[in-house]
């Protein structure tokens, strides 16, 4: 089999790259290990907003202002990418909700304010700052103190999301195999053949968006992630309980250094995320953990039963940056989208596929984000290890900001 490109990997990444890539009319072949939006594409809470799993500040600091600005305004249009997407392509039961309310369990309102500020100033941003009393009526519990609210972000269902998307690339003549992991990769001129399980094919391009689900096919790009693995559950539905306790329809966002996140699903069901670890199994008791967690801030939802509890997978580079350009000539990756994944692998796809069909160069802002070896095994417990101390840290400030009240 041939084509122009072939895209390893039917997650986000992968599903924008090949319908882009259609879309300038490139022909593609679309192979998955397993089916479509298996891994953390489909299983994440659906929060979409601009950003990356690392901070603002830091992108400004080592793009400098000029291409950090541009970097983020990017991330923003992924975001919209994929709001335009649900529209245009007519995807059914697909978007659930806007806004975001990043909440804080600290008295103290000088990280709030400095951020709401830097928002503004930096990239024209408009969040919206709640005191104490204001998100305690919408957010009935006693942990958040005040919060930033984000009216441009919103929460989807992802695995819909990534099928409206494969629905798309078919129409468009595009070709995916799920069940089709692809075992090899050779370079032959003019391009690379990748062997999978049903066959072959030949593509003078192909690009990498595997993410942390494959450490054989290229490992100078896999080896440069650490697989970290996040957990979220859903509950049977209770329309009134939770309309009582979460008085909105916007998603929510802990902003705590382990942060948990949620959000009322439109069946009645509340969606709970949060923890991670470095191992790649279903820890025992997770039900129990993450139902602790939800009453530790939701205490009268101590009746709520839960219906699933899942996991997903994310890779991180050490930078906690995408991975985004071109390895070697044809050789492409799209990968290393951590935490924030909806809004930036539309983003990374985008420029991928720009840069094979119509030799767009804006992916290079991406190239001080190298892929270097993550540590293997030392690496991924010392992630857990700064897990661990994240969560100490915040235990350790929530109970200061309790003992001592704090204004400024």
């Amino acid at each position: 089999m041939a084509a122009d490109v072939c895209v390893i990997g039917a997650g986000l990444a992968g599903l924008t790259t090949a319908l882009e890539l259609l879309r300038g009319g490139k022909s593609v072949v679309l192979l998955d290990a397993k089916r479509i939006g298996w891994g953390a594409s489909g299983r994440s809470g659906g929060f979409v907003s601009g950003g990356f799993s690392d901070s603002a500040e830091k992108l400004m600091q080592r793009l400098g202002d000029k291409d950090g600005h541009e970097a983020y305004q990017l991330s923003m249009d992924g975001a919209r990418y994929v709001r335009q997407a649900i529209v245009d392509l007519k995807m059914a039961n697909v978007f659930q909700g806007e806004g975001c309310y990043n909440v804080y369990r600290y008295r103290n309102q000088q990280r709030a304010h400095d951020k709401q500020a830097a928002a503004q100033k930096t990239f024209a941003q408009k969040l919206d700052f709640l005191e104490t009393t204001q998100i305690r009526e919408i957010l009935q519990s006693q942990a958040y103190h005040h919060a930033l609210f984000n009216p441009e972000a919103f929460h989807i269902d992802p695995l819909k999301y990534c099928h409206g998307l494969a629905s798309e690339i078919e129409r468009l003549g595009g070709q995916i195999f799920e069940q089709s992991a692809a075992r090899s990769l050779e370079r032959v001129k003019p391009g690379w053949s990748v062997l999978g399980a049903q066959g072959s094919v030949r593509a003078e391009h192909v690009v990498l968006c595997t993410s942390a689900y494959d450490f054989r096919l290229y490992p100078k790009v896999s080896r440069a992630m650490q697989p970290i693995a996040t957990y979220v559950m859903a509950t049977h539905p209770d329309k009134k309980l939770f309309a009582d306790a979460i008085q909105t329809g916007s998603g929510v966002i802990d902003m705590r250094r382990a942060a948990d996140y949620y959000r009322r699903l439109p069946d009645g069901r509340l969606l709970w995320g949060g923890r991670i670890t470095t191992r790649q199994d279903v820890p025992q008791r997770l039900s129990d953990t993450m139902t602790g967690d939800m009453l530790s801030v939701y205490p009268q939802l101590g009746r709520v039963r839960l219906s699933h509890v899942w996991s997903g997978l994310m890779g991180y580079a050490v930078h906690k940056m995408p991975l985004i350009g071109q390895i070697e000539s044809g050789l492409w990756m799209a990968t290393a989208f951590g935490g924030h994944g909806l809004n930036t692998t539309a983003m990374g796809g985008r420029l991928i596929a720009g840069a094979i069909a119509q030799s767009d160069d804006r992916y290079k802002l991406f190239s001080s984000y190298r892929h270097d070896w993550a540590g293997g095994m030392i690496g991924r417990a010392g992630v857990q290890l700064v897990y661990w101390g994240m969560r100490v840290g915040d235990h350790i400030e929530e109970r200061r900001g309790r003992s001592k009240k704090v204004t400024a």
